[in-house]
């Protein structure tokens, strides 16, 4: 019985062995999981983008940008000279945030009254309009508690009055900051990229696994038909995935979708050009179906944990963040969420298309390319 046992577990090493491509996969897998959840499985949000519009340009309104400018919570992104500028700034993603001081904030506080600043923070993400929100408080107490200090110390009081700063906070986009909203549409992304890179990996690999790619080769296609062919009932399934994953958002999630849904699909079929590209690339590399398998899913780890889909960016060290910007779910995820929760247009979205139409066309044009060789 032994001789046998270990007759079986010598064939299953050679098999193992005669498939290097799947063995490496699993030893490099847990590497970069355990990379990717070192670094960027983390939730303490820093340097979140802060923009401040100064209407009282005084040394007390200086004092209260530079408390903000201390902590460790905050970035000034740049000063704005309006509320419209400073709502672009955040429908773009350039910041997520916004600090408004009113005309007569420094004549107020001089003149022992009680002074009202208004902070502006995007709700799309609760995890970092959480973190925002608590940061922004905190901060507009300790200055106060400060004030009242300096206060009761010139006038000889020891109890105070009143607070001589109030931060009145407002969360746009996402006033209950319900996390749902936030990663429901992000699902798309997530679920279109994972099946149309399986579906269209897997499907081309089955075929050269049972020897029908040859007869499909010496058929009067041409090799770009072929492509086509393959890949239109993959982008109906994904369009129809789409339609699917918006319904049970509306319908069971509540998700409201405040943009054009003409653009979410148009932009969607943008990424989708990605996707199925990824998907013939692999599918042009892997010899076997497992293999397409654990290539798919080895560049899906990396499109969850860079992308923002479950951490927020801001979070990560720098140099993952400029990682990042390889990742075209990063692009996709930031169109979604602006068309869905902040109904925002072309004009916001504009850089994140650019980078989506070269990824697409890159892509896509490496894919055909190799594709077309394995078929010569």
């Amino acid at each position: 019985m032994w001789h046998r046992l270990q007759s079986l577990i010598r064939k299953e090493f050679i098999q193992i062995v005669r498939d290097p491509r799947t063995l490496a996969m699993t030893f490099i897998m847990p590497v970069v999981m355990m990379f990717l959840l070192g670094y960027a499985a983390t939730n303490d949000v820093r340097n979140i983008a802060l923009v401040v519009l100064d209407r009282d340009q005084t040394p007390a309104s200086r004092r209260l940008i530079d408390a903000y400018r201390v902590a460790d919570y905050f970035t000034i992104a740049q000063p704005v000279g309006s509320e419209e500028e400073l709502r672009d700034l955040i429908d773009r993603n350039a910041a997520r945030a916004g600090l408004i001081i009113p005309p007569g904030y420094g004549r107020d506080l001089a003149g022992w009254d009680s002074a009202q600043v208004a902070f502006i923070l995007d709700g799309s993400d609760p995890t970092v309009a959480s973190t925002a929100l608590a940061a922004a408080q905190l901060i507009g107490q300790s200055l106060s508690t400060q004030t009242s200090i300096e206060r009761m110390e010139m006038r000889g009081q020891t109890v105070v009055t009143q607070q001589p700063i109030e931060v009145r906070t407002q969360v746009w986009f996402n006033p209950g900051l319900i996390s749902s909203y936030y990663m429901v549409p992000a699902m798309i992304g997530i679920i279109l990229q994972y099946l149309t890179i399986m579906l269209t990996a897997t499907s081309i690999v089955r075929e050269r696994e049972r020897g029908t790619i040859e007869q499909l080769i010496v058929t009067p296609l041409r090799s770009w038909e072929m492509i086509v062919g393959k890949l239109v009932p993959y982008v109906l399934i994904a369009f129809l995935n789409t339609i699917e994953v918006l319904t049970i958002s509306v319908i069971l999630f509540h998700v409201p979708i405040n943009g054009d849904l003409s653009l979410l699909l148009a932009l969607t079929a943008l990424f989708l050009v990605t996707t199925l590209g990824i998907g013939l690339l692999i599918s042009s590399i892997a010899n076997t179906q497992q293999e397409a398998m654990l290539t798919t899913t080895f560049t899906l780890l990396p499109s969850i944990f860079l992308s923002g889909f479950f951490f927020p960016l801001a979070a990560m060290p720098v140099w993952l963040q400029m990682l990042s910007y390889a990742i075209p779910l990063r692009y996709f995820l930031i169109i979604v969420r602006g068309i869905v929760l902040k109904g925002v247009g072309l004009p916001a979205l504009w850089p994140e298309v650019v980078a989506l139409s070269i990824f697409a066309f890159v892509v896509m044009s490496a894919a055909v390319s190799r594709f077309r060789r394995s078929l010569d």
